[in-house]
């Protein structure tokens, strides 16, 4: 755990680092594109975000390589070198697509190019298991075009929730950090080494957003632009790749035969369930948003305002409050799923999982409400969380100190409660 712990900070830190010199060279070379009639934000911002995050990925990969337990995931998969081959492309489209806005038919063949070379170097699906069935094998074309489409579906995912500041970022990083609490507990607990590239990569991947996220919060300095966003959301399909089809349910036989096993204990290893719920949202938004443009008669590729935390601020929530609230839906997803693969017979979980979903219904109809700190933390929150007291008696000051040059009824200023022809003149001094 130390050696992804130090990985996912050397990955924060390099991004982190890294994102301010970007900015400055975005904006020498002009990628700050004008607003748009889609876009939320008042003023032009400069992207290629993704510059700092790719490299950030590079050093994060490098650091592992040199590290005694990670340095064996390179040494027995190639998965990393597949990941790093696919992320490298990707980002170069990305980068150009910020700077010239390329057209999304070549966008798409970048994605689909990248998703084949990462399966040309062995990071694939190779068998799905099926609850009650076994281990369905794949042949190569299944495989391939399984893998090309999980990863096309999660690039345009995350790029479509990016729509918002540190919107995308903080979605990742909640869908990776559960990620990678389900990949290490298969690798540790049940000695699965297949999920060890898995669990690497969602530890580089939350490194990677948490790293950006403090320029890209609210309001955001710098955009990660495509060059990011589809640079992550290949990262995480390829740790979802890895897990699914690569660690074989045969190892985690603890009732048996393989088909009990498959059907007993799919919550706790079927790896098709956690790649599903970490996207969950994302994907719900890319359909809806194909659906309702196509219904349209327009491109799925058009871009609109209907996306859902457009939404969220077209029903009156503010911005920072619609990022915080596809948060919390998120978070509740997917470690709501990985709390379910640790003992789906708890009944608690369920009930959890409906409470905390309640809540979020809750805060969803109460766009106007605003969150007061206590009186005694008021000093430690920002002016916007204390209450209005407190804010009465600062607007208050102003006002007391206009009356001191207040117009009088004969047209002279009053000051400190006497007319300026009333004031005391100097001694010696004539009127």
């Amino acid at each position: 755990m130390r050696e992804y712990l130090l990985t996912l900070c050397i990955t924060a830190a390099v991004t982190y680092l890294l994102t301010g010199p970007v900015r400055k060279f975005a904006i020498v070379a002009g990628a700050m594109p004008e607003i748009r009639a889609r876009d939320v934000h008042r003023e032009p911002t400069p992207r290629l975000g993704g510059i700092a995050m790719f490299f950030g990925l590079c050093a994060g990969l490098l650091v592992a390589d040199h590290l005694t337990n990670l340095s064996e995931v390179f040494a027995d998969s190639n998965e990393p070198r597949a990941l790093l081959s696919g992320a490298a492309l990707i980002w170069l489209i990305g980068v150009l697509d910020d700077k010239f806005e390329i057209d999304a038919l070549i966008k798409l063949g970048g994605q689909m190019i990248a998703a084949g070379v990462m399966v040309m170097q062995g990071l694939t699906i190779l068998w799905l298991p099926v609850p009650g069935v076994g281990i369905v094998a794949l042949t190569q074309w299944q495989g391939t075009l399984l893998t090309v489409a999980l990863v096309v579906i999660t690039i345009n995912a995350v790029n479509f929730v990016d729509g918002l500041d540190g919107l995308a970022a903080g979605m990742v990083c909640i869908a990776s950090a559960a990620f990678f609490m389900y990949a290490y507990r298969l690798w540790y607990s049940y000695g699965i080494e297949a999920a060890a590239p898995a669990t690497l990569f969602a530890a580089v991947l939350m490194g990677m957003c948490l790293g950006f996220l403090p320029h890209n919060m609210h309001p955001a300095r710098i955009f990660m632009g495509d060059s990011g966003s589809m640079l992550i959301g290949l990262v995480l399909a390829a740790g979802a790749i890895s897990v699914t089809g690569q660690v074989d349910p045969d190892a985690m036989q603890l009732f048996g035969s393989e088909r009990d096993t498959v059907f007993q204990m799919v919550p706790v290893y079927i790896p098709l369930l956690m790649p599903l719920t970490i996207i969950a949202i994302p994907a719900a938004d890319l359909i809806l948003a194909i659906v309702r443009r196509t219904w349209r008669g327009q491109s799925p590729f058009a871009a609109d305002r209907g996306h859902l935390h457009h939404r969220l601020l077209e029903i009156g929530h503010s911005h920072s409050r619609a990022v915080l609230i596809m948060y919390f839906w998120s978070a509740v997803i997917a470690f709501g799923a990985l709390a379910y693969t640790v003992n789906s017979a708890s009944m608690w979980i369920v009930l959890g999982i409906a409470a905390l979903s309640g809540v979020g219904l809750f805060l969803l109809l109460l766009p106007r409400f605003t969150p007061r700190a206590p009186r005694w933390a008021e000093s430690f929150v920002p002016p916007r969380y204390r209450r209005r007291r407190a804010v009465a008696q600062t607007t208050a000051e102003p006002a007391a100190a206009l009356t001191d040059w207040t117009p009088s009824l004969n047209g002279a200023t009053a000051i400190g409660g006497r007319t300026k022809d009333e004031e005391p003149s100097p001694a010696g001094a004539r009127r």
